[in-house]
This record gives structure tokens, C-alpha cells and sequence, in this order.
């Protein structure tokens, strides 16, 4: 038998506890951003039917074609690991009724996503997405609420110099004439294309107008723009959305290389950018899609949403120097010497616990130096100790980690003593 250690898969990590707290930074306040607009949270399961995605997201897209992981159950359905977040809660929506709710449905959520794509920076194989979807609404000015609520959620985390880049990509109206006239176009520029986009030029044409190969970029940089053939209803929403993001002072570029390579997508596409030394960096991005109901055998519902990288998100945190607040869920360190301290001191600890006060002790440890070290490393505010002498006379030390200042405390008085004292430091 090898004793080598297995390792983690390739693309895929361990979120140790020093990350954690920018994740859990990030997490409080996208859930605080979106619950003050109205949002209410929902889980969809990790594990879902894989004809979801190929029937929403599109066959011709990279998701389906060669990131998905997809498996057979016992019974031989093919089910799926969800790539995205969007489809799963479409699906959550038509399936629970919600189309009988008061309109609009506005649902948020934090959960996992799973795409085998190529490992690099800030990119993984099991990613963390938040975001937030809404039914109900075709109004621009919903548009305009779910992109400032974006960028309010992204900056409440302590990221400030980002971007916004804003595109419409029509309507069945108008896009078929523009795919014509792009194909056009691209065929005459073939030979220059990579190998990916001469094949998306039979699929999904417009996806060429994101790729990031030099080549296709220079190709792409004289391409018929999307915004210029816009049908009467798609340039009016487009207007609408622009004079809003003016009203309230969000800037905006307009991209017309912006597609978001999602079939689902009508109208309406950002992206949001995180902007550093060295290039930029894609936090996330979303758009509406007021025929996904219908592609999932509903009626038609408008829709629009938006999905942010939490790993990336973290990652620019990280880099921006974001200061989080450290918190501590342990307010006392209880300290025993001897065998009949430390009974005491597993007692109170569990009656601490249980009266909703952070409680941590080393029960092992024999020197009350080392216990005290471990207390100052947690920066509790409260020591408690209890030697041979505070066991036999139920009493306890309560010690102020800030001041110094020690106080003794019957036992059975000690709990709602430092209950007391834990709700005001926390007012």
C-alpha cells in the first residue's frame, strides 16, 4: 500500500480559515445588499437533470461542448453538476409555483458551481457564485436596480476601482438579420480565426466577438456592431437603461464586444471589472432573459440576473488590501489547574455554550502560562480560571483581557455574569 497523501483533484481547493474571512466579509455583505432590496434567499441542488443546461444555457456553447460534468445515476438519467446558477433557479421558480406569487419573484443565492475548465488564476473547477435572479419584471429600470445592485454589493466589500461594461445583443427580432450580416462578415475574415471560432462560426456566431486570441480580436475590431441594428423596442430599453445609470451617476461603457456566451440572454448584457496594475479582471456579470421560462416549458416570464465570482471577488480583497474585521466567536477562555478544576471547567464551558456565549478551553494542557498564551492568541475578552482553591469554594476568577483587572464569582452566578458583560461589548 502507497503512503502517499492523496491530494486535492486538479482545479479544484481548500478554502483554509485566514481566507475565510474575506469570504465570510463578502458573503455578509452581498447578503446585506441584497435582502435591503427586497431579495429572498434560495438553494437549488448541487446535482441537477443535465438536459436543464443543454436545453437553457445552448449546445453550441463552451458550458455544454466541453465544460460540464456530467455522470449517469444508477437508474441511467443523466444528470449534471450545476455549471450555473441561473437555469437552477428558473427551474426552482416553474417547478414551486412561484409564477402564482406576487410579481416580481426576487430570489438570491451563494452556492457552488461546477465547470471543467482550465485551471488558472482566480479560476477553479468548483467555483463560489452569488447572485441574485428576478422574474416577473421587463421593465429597464429593473435592469438598471440589479446592476447598481451589483456594484453596491461589490464595493460594500471594500473594492472601489472597478468598472461597468454595458451591451445589448436584441431580441428574435432583430438578432437573426445581424447574425447574417456578422457571418458575412467573419467569412470573409476566416482564415484569421482560431480554431475555436471558425467552429463557433457555424454555432454560435456571435461568441467570435469574445474571443480573447489576438488574432480574432483584430478581426472582430472593424465587425458590425449589434447596438447599430437594434430593432425599435431593443433600442428604446437600451436608451432607457443609460438614462437611468446616468440619473443615479453609474458609469458605463458601452462594449458592443460584450455577448455573454449564454443562449438564454435577450437584450441587456453587463459585466462588471475589477481594474489593477497589470490588466483587469472580470468579478461577474449577468443580463435578462425573458424567454428562459419558456425554454423550460413555462410561459413566458421576463427575466434578469446577474452572477459574481466569490473567488475572484476574495481574491481582489486580498490584493486591495481590504481590511475585515476580525471577529471572534469565542468571547471567554476558560483556564483549570488540576483534576477537579478541569471537571468545573468542562462543565462551564458546556453551560456557557449552551446560554449562547463563545466558550473555548485547553483541558489538557497542565501550565497555566501556556493556557493563557492560547487565551491571548484567540483575543478573547474574558479569561476564567479555576485552580484547586476556586474548585473546593465553587468560585471562579474572571479575568478582563484588556485590563488585567480580576474579579472572583460564585460558580453558579459566573454564566449570567459573563452573559451580561459579552451583550454589551457586542452593542
Amino acid at each position: 500500500m502507497s503512503n502517499k497523501i492523496i491530494q486535492k483533484a486538479r482545479g479544484m481547493r481548500d478554502i483554509l480559515p485566514e481566507e475565510q474571512k474575506y469570504f465570510k466579509y463578502f458573503s455578509k455583505a452581498f447578503e446585506m445588499a441584497a435582502e435591503q432590496s427586497g431579495f429572498k434567499k434560495v438553494y437549488t441542488p448541487t446535482v441537477e437533470s443535465a438536459g436543464l443546461f443543454e436545453r437553457t444555457v445552448g449546445k453550441a456553447t463552451d458550458i455544454i461542448e466541453k465544460e460540464m460534468y456530467v455522470f449517469n445515476s444508477k437508474s441511467d438519467a443523466k444528470l449534471a453538476l450545476r455549471p450555473e446558477g441561473t437555469a437552477s433557479v428558473a427551474r426552482a421558480y416553474l417547478e414551486n409555483g412561484m409564477t402564482s406569487w406576487p410579481q416580481p419573484v426576487k430570489l438570491y443565492y451563494q452556492m457552488p458551481m461546477f465547470r471543467y475548465d482550465r485551471p488558472q488564476a482566480g479560476r477553479y473547477r468548483e467555483h463560489w457564485q452569488y447572485g441574485v435572479e428576478v422574474f416577473g419584471d421587463k421593465s429597464p429600470l429593473m435592469d438598471v436596480t440589479i446592476i447598481a445592485l451589483a456594484l453596491r454589493a461589490i464595493k460594500s466589500a471594500g473594492l472601489e476601482n472597478v468598472s461597468l461594461q454595458i451591451n445589448s445583443i436584441g431580441c428574435p427580432s432583430c438578432r437573426p438579420q445581424y447574425r447574417r450580416t456578422l457571418v458575412r462578415f467573419l467569412k470573409d475574415n476566416e482564415k484569421k480565426l482560431c480554431a475555436d471560432c471558425k467552429r463557433r462560426l457555424k454555432t454560435n456566431p456571435l461568441r467570435v466577438l469574445d474571443c480573447k486570441e489576438k488574432g480574432c480580436i483584430a478581426v472582430t475590431e472593424d465587425a458590425p456592431q449589434m447596438i447599430n441594428s437594434l430593432c425599435n423596442s431593443c433600442h428604446s430599453h437600451l436608451k432607457s437603461i443609460l438614462e437611468y445609470l446616468d440619473e443615479i451617476d453609474i458609469l458605463y461603457e458601452i462594449n458592443p464586444r460584450l455577448v455573454r456566451g449564454l443562449d438564454y440572454y435577450i437584450q441587456t448584457v453587463f459585466e462588471i471589472w475589477s481594474e489593477k496594475e497589470g490588466g483587469s479582471l472580470a468579478l461577474g456579470g449577468g443580463g435578462r432573459y425573458d424567454g428562459l421560462t419558456e425554454l423550460l416549458g413555462g410561459k413566458k416570464i421576463a427575466g434578469i440576473g446577474f452572477g459574481l465570482g466569490a473567488d475572484r471577488i476574495v481574491a481582489a480583497m486580498k490584493e486591495a488590501g481590504v481590511e475585515t474585521a476580525e471577529e471572534f466567536s469565542v468571547d471567554a477562555f476558560v483556564i483549570q489547574l488540576g483534576a477537579e478544576a478541569k471537571k468545573k471547567c468542562f462543565k462551564l464551558i458546556y453551560e456557557l455554550q449552551n446560554a449562547g456565549v463563545g466558550a473555548e478551553g485547553s483541558l489538557d494542557e497542565v501550565s497555566m502560562s501556556s493556557q493563557l498564551k492560547k487565551a491571548n492568541r484567540l483575543k478573547v475578552p474574558y479569561a476564567l480560571i479555576i485552580g484547586q482553591k476556586e474548585a473546593f469554594s465553587d468560585t471562579v476568577i474572571l479575568k478582563d483581557m484588556h485590563s488585567g483587572v480580576q474579579e472572583i464569582y460564585p460558580q453558579s452566578k459566573i454564566v449570567n455574569e459573563l452573559k451580561k458583560r459579552v451583550e454589551r461589548l457586542k452593542k
